[in-house]
């Protein structure tokens, strides 16, 4: 879609509010034509001697200005409202794509917090500012036609000049367009390393501390704080330049105007009401250029803002991004949000990997590797850093998003067209080599709301505790299942966060349980005890490993190296 399109897609999300917003503004900007000609019809009365015309054309002033402060104030008002409603609506969309598992929502996930804090906060602002500046400009539009109207009945020539303004404006910002895009992109990118490492040592503080790393920590940030500081100051110098240019040509364009018109205001050819018109509209005649210039910039940074969200909901057409949602926002909700269909259970008999791959633009990553699972057996990968484990784990289920997947994966028989949304609970879950927790209670950090809800019943969150050998550490806790875990789990120990995030991972008894280097955090006996669990629970199980443990109780050991399937073992 254009950007025009995307931009009247997203203002039509509350297409009422969104007009009653627009014509407000532009009634405030057109009570001045009336309040003008008014002006120069009370001068002329008043040159006439006509003091009756007089005491009606200012009560008839007084009342266009009373409505005209009536506008504005309820224009601030309800666009404030659709202010609010644009920017949630890009994030909700953008939020869908980030928590979709699957189907053709799904986007990329965001690199980092600072990346999601730009995205979020940053782009959706840029995209509203470029709507918010059609309300300007069409505003400043109305005003002008109406405006040259009543000038063009008193001197053609200086109505005819007003238009010079607005081409040196568009030559100016058109020279400018690849300068406005490569410096707010840069800006954006910066300010995401900055809110990034920010988030980064608020969660990491203890680690900074006793590692004595505060000051390497500080000369970090200071060093991408003083990046932000350069492209940010640039951002900001070429922006506000721009307008600056754009009021200088608009004041340019009063000046030729005057110089039109000067001689017929000193012989007086002008009369007294007509000078009182275009004294009244002098001070507006610069408004459009200058919100032009201003719309021609945002259209630019818009532009940045809308490929930056594009990976968010994988989709470089944007329609995702404009995807109609009822938002819960204001007074007068009253639809409440459908829940999500959950994904059937598929009991699984046997899984085929067939010529998988998975190539990075490096080259590296996972090249045509076949090979097959029957229900309830176990499964171990091995091989040496970097042969493509987790790339192979991650591209089986659908999750190798920087990678080009080829190859297909098949469910008793049957192609799965996309996986990323069939291989998730309980048709499969998966254990990332580094888990994560939640700031929450360790109940809600293995269940994630599902017993709450109804998904699952109570009696689940035991039964996944006790598989993954954490019924008795739970058990010691004061707390219990009330327990924080604190930020990313600080409050537990390595092997307990990891024990945690595999509770969550078994929770919804899945037919596959896919596991990437479960034992880096786990004692010899612990492992022993948790495979045992997973036996017994008839547990289909795909996990890399490297310790003898696992290879003793596998059914079948799968060795990478540099890529590929070297021989099972």
């Amino acid at each position: 879609m254009r950007l025009s399109q995307l931009a009247w897609r997203i203002a039509g999300h509350q297409r009422r509010l969104f007009v009653v917003g627009l014509a407000l503004f532009v009634a405030f900007f057109t009570f001045p034509v009336l309040s003008g000609w008014l002006l120069g019809q009370g001068f002329s009365a008043l040159r006439d001697g006509n003091t009756h015309r007089v005491y009606w054309l200012a009560g008839a002033l007084a009342i266009n200005e009373t409505l005209r402060m009536a506008s504005i104030h309820w224009g601030a008002l309800i666009w404030t409202e659709v202010w609010v409603h644009m920017e949630t609506f890009l994030r909700a969309n953008m939020l869908i794509g980030q928590m979709a598992s699957g189907g053709r929502e799904a986007g990329v996930p965001v690199g980092s917090t600072g990346e999601a804090i730009t995205h979020f906060r940053d782009d959706t602002e840029d995209v509203a500012m470029f709507i918010d500046g059609w309300v300007d400009v069409t505003a400043g539009l109305v005003f002008t036609v109406f405006a040259g109207f009543v000038l063009g009945r008193v001197d053609a020539r200086a109505t005819f000049i007003l238009a010079i303004p607005l081409a040196g404006v568009a030559l100016a910002t058109r020279a400018l367009d690849g300068r406005i895009k490569r410096y707010r992109a840069a800006d954006r990118a910066a300010t995401s390393k900055v809110s990034g490492l920010l988030g980064d040592l608020m969660t990491s503080v203890t680690t900074v501390k006793v590692n004595d790393a505060s000051g390497h920590a500080l000369a970090r940030l200071r060093r991408l704080v003083d990046e932000r500081r350069h492209t940010a100051v640039r951002d900001r110098v070429l922006e506000e330049g721009v307008q600056a240019f754009s009021n200088g040509v608009a004041e340019i364009g009063l000046g030729l105007v005057l110089l039109v018109t000067a001689g017929a205001m000193a012989s007086g050819r002008f009369a007294v009401g007509e000078l009182a018109v275009f004294t009244a509209y002098l001070g507006y005649m610069s408004f459009l250029p200058r919100m032009v210039g201003r719309l021609l910039a945002r259209r630019k940074q818009a532009e940045v803002a809308f490929s930056r969200m594009s990976p968010l909901v994988a989709d470089s057409a944007f329609a995702n991004l404009v995807t109609h949602r009822d938002l819960p926002i204001g007074s007068r909700v009253t639809k409440v949000r459908p829940r999500p269909e959950p994904v059937a259970r598929v009991p699984l008999v046997r899984l085929d990997v067939v010529e998988l791959s998975a190539t990075y633009t490096s080259g590296a990553g996972l090249h045509g590797v076949s090979f097959s699972l029957e229900r309830g057996s176990f499964t171990v990968v091995t091989g040496p850093i970097g042969s493509g484990k987790s790339t192979m784990l991650r591209a089986l289920l659908g999750l190798a998003y920087q990678a080009r997947v080829d190859g297909d994966v098949w469910w008793n028989g049957h192609a799965l067209v996309d996986r990323a949304a069939f291989l998730t609970p309980p048709n499969a879950s998966f254990l990332p080599q580094v888990p994560q927790l939640l700031s929450d209670s360790l109940a809600d950090n293995v269940a994630l709301g599902a017993i709450e809800t109804g998904v699952l019943p109570a009696s689940a969150l035991a039964d996944a505790l006790a598989l993954a050998v954490m019924a008795g550490d739970v058990a010691d806790m004061p707390d219990g299942l009330a327990t924080l875990v604190g930020p990313r789990g600080l409050r537990l120990s390595g092997g307990q966060r990891q024990r945690v995030a595999t509770a969550r991972a078994l929770i919804h008894a899945p037919e596959l349980v896919v596991l990437d280097d479960l034992s880096s955090a786990l004692d010899v006996e612990t492992e022993l005890q948790l495979w045992s669990n997973l036996a017994a629970a008839g547990m289909t199980v795909l996990a890399v490993s490297h310790r003898e443990v696992a290879f003793e109780r596998a059914d079948q050991v799968l060795r990478l190296d540099a890529g590929r399937l070297v021989s099972p073992r």
